[in-house]
């Protein structure tokens, strides 16, 4: 693997893994207010988009190289994934708990976007 990576490549990766959280955030809402004919659908975009999340997100890992003592803010980015993975298929079981999954998703969405700026440990 080279030592750098292109910045045309970065720019596509960082676009690529906000736009499939985005569109993870955006199933949730949708579950929770759409048609329960639409489940089908609807939860396959969230497993596209959240594979897509998972494989750009690995390779930014890749790029960023962090040594083991670096590594928290990886595990909470990754429970903050699959919450926001899960949640989608939550909200269509149990839509009376839909402002639940509305709001633990943007809590999710907000402590992700901090660890990737803040990075506290």
């Amino acid at each position: 693997m080279p030592s750098s990576i292109p910045s045309s490549e970065l720019t596509s990766l960082l676009i690529t893994h906000v736009f499939g959280v985005l569109v993870l955030l955006g199933t949730v809402f949708y579950a929770s207010a759409g048609a329960p004919e639409s489940r089908k659908k609807v939860l396959m975009w969230s497993g596209i988009a959240s594979l897509l999340v998972l494989l750009t997100g690995g390779r930014l890992w890749m790029v960023l190289k962090p040594t083991f003592v670096q590594q928290g803010w990886l595990v909470v980015k990754l429970v903050c994934w699959l919450g926001l993975s899960a949640f989608g298929g939550f909200a269509y079981r149990w839509r009376d708990r839909a402002c639940l999954w509305l709001s633990l998703s943007l809590v999710l969405a907000l402590v992700a976007l901090v660890m990737v700026f803040v990075r506290p440990f």
